[in-house]
């Protein structure tokens, strides 16, 4: 798939990119290290939710066998590419992934007008309409992603380059399931607060606004989707809550809970 490693790129704390030519193409190669190298941690927060449909791998992942933390190193890995695949799909500017092997991820050379690797946004200087433009636009990809399910959970103005359209979303391992994971709003609060942040040191007025929490609560409504129009304003509901609503919501919960935990020890039975 590889011809030629033209030159390295970067080097993270997660992998090191390297520019290389597949053919007439110049893409890039996204080496990952190992997870012994790597200063990211596989935390808790970022892997709940994430679905394991092979019963014996999810159960030697759970335990921390060997097996299981080989198994939770490749599934960590494999993130990133199903979140790319998937964010493609929904026309959420990321670069284009080509393939997968061995821990080497192949996928789209973002580049400049020029035709040179595209630079990080923390490197580029924006005017204030500029700032005001790429906002709306990382805020409509940050919307197209909760759509389809994921949080980005780390972005910032290091995790976005900009080629000659403007925005790409890029680095994506710690992805997280927005409807599995319970850390999920606040990681895309997070987000959206780095991004206001940034683009604020441009755009001032946008330090005024609250995306974060305005579409959270469309998702949670159900009343998001891809081209939903956002204000930058959010107004938090103030009604006080139905404690036994919620006690009886609770007890489903446990109840349900329950019920998974019984059908998991019948399937060990079974196994075993």
């Amino acid at each position: 798939m590889i011809d030629e490693v033209v030159t390295q790129l970067m080097s993270g704390k997660e992998a090191q990119v390297y520019v290389v030519r597949c053919g007439d193409a110049l893409r890039c190669a996204k080496v990952f290290k190992e997870a012994k190298q790597r200063s990211f941690k596989q935390a808790v927060q970022y892997q709940e939710g994430r679905r394991e449909r092979n019963t014996r791998r999810a159960r030697a992942m759970a335990k921390k066998t060997r097996y299981g933390q080989q198994e939770q190193e490749q599934a960590w890995l494999n993130a990133e590419v199903d979140a790319l695949y998937r964010l493609a799909a929904a026309d959420v500017r990321v670069p284009q992934p080509y393939g997968f092997v061995d821990g080497v991820l192949l996928m789209e050379m973002i580049a400049d007008a020029e035709g040179y690797a595209a630079p990080r946004l923390d490197d580029v200087e924006l005017s204030p309409e500029l700032a005001l433009d790429y906002h709306a636009r990382v805020m409509r990809d940050v919307v197209r992603m909760l759509c389809a399910g994921l949080v980005h959970g780390d972005l910032s103005e290091f995790n976005v380059l900009v080629d000659a359209h403007g925005p790409v979303i890029i680095d994506l391992p710690q992805a997280v399931d927005a409807a599995g994971n319970n850390s999920a709003a606040s990681m895309l609060e997070r987000d959206v607060d780095n991004m206001r942040r940034y683009f604020g040191r441009f755009a001032p007025r946008l330090l005024e606004t609250d995306y974060g929490k305005e579409i959270w609560a469309l998702y949670a409504a159900g009343e998001l989707q891809p081209d939903t129009p956002l204000t930058g304003c959010f107004t938090p509901d103030t009604r006080e809550v139905d404690v036994d609503q919620l006690l009886d919501v609770i007890e489903d919960a446990r109840e349900a809970h329950a019920e998974r935990m019984a059908a998991l020890a019948d399937e060990q039975r079974d196994d075993n």
